[in-house]
């Protein structure tokens, strides 16, 4: 009798640390720096993640957080961490409207379902989603594009891929510590 109880005693025990063991503390939660209350992103320290309220796996190296769902789907975030903020660059694919330039250039009008808009001129002019504009320059050895804004807007690096009539653009996204409401 003493046996069983021994036994049942071990194994309560390793199942309660199996149990702790898969519940990672979130040791990282981030949100956009303009929605400071909502969470976007949580890192837990058991290689869980949630991103836009998606379960994934997760690594880390230092150019990107590699995120996996549990059906397969692999999403690779490019960041910076710059002081207390984390940049995270999500991409959006643009489809060409009318003409533009040769397949390696972002020269043209391109545009998203959702009415997202980028056009860039041959002259180095620059329009995003009709609201900001400014003058832009191409980085083609690191695929970047530097925008420089006419308004007081800092200026950001895009990266991009070109193909065909598609450009895929990682768009950087400045994330703060999720902050807790008032």
């Amino acid at each position: 009798m003493k046996r069983v109880r021994v036994s049942l005693s071990c194994l309560t025990i390793i199942l309660m640390m199996t149990f702790l063991a898969g519940c990672g503390t979130v040791t990282e939660r981030w949100a956009y720096n303009h929605e400071p209350e909502k969470e976007i992103l949580a890192l837990s320290d058991n290689g869980k993640a949630v991103y836009k309220e998606q379960k994934y796996t997760y690594t880390k190296d230092d150019e990107y957080i590699h995120l996996k769902s549990s059906s397969g789907e692999d999403l690779d975030l490019r960041y910076v961490v710059d002081k207390d903020e984390l940049i995270v660059y999500e991409a959006s694919t643009y489809t060409l409207s009318g003409e533009g330039s040769d397949d390696n250039e972002v020269v043209g009008n391109w545009v998203q379902d959702n009415g997202w808009v980028f056009v860039f001129t041959p002259e180095g002019v620059f329009g995003e989603d009709n609201v900001f504009s400014g003058h832009y320059s191409v980085n083609e050895d690191e695929h970047s594009i530097k925008l420089m804004y006419e308004e007081p807007l800092q200026d950001a690096i895009l990266y991009y891929q070109r193909t065909g009539d598609e450009l895929t653009i990682e768009y950087p996204w400045r994330l703060v510590h999720v902050q807790k409401g008032e």
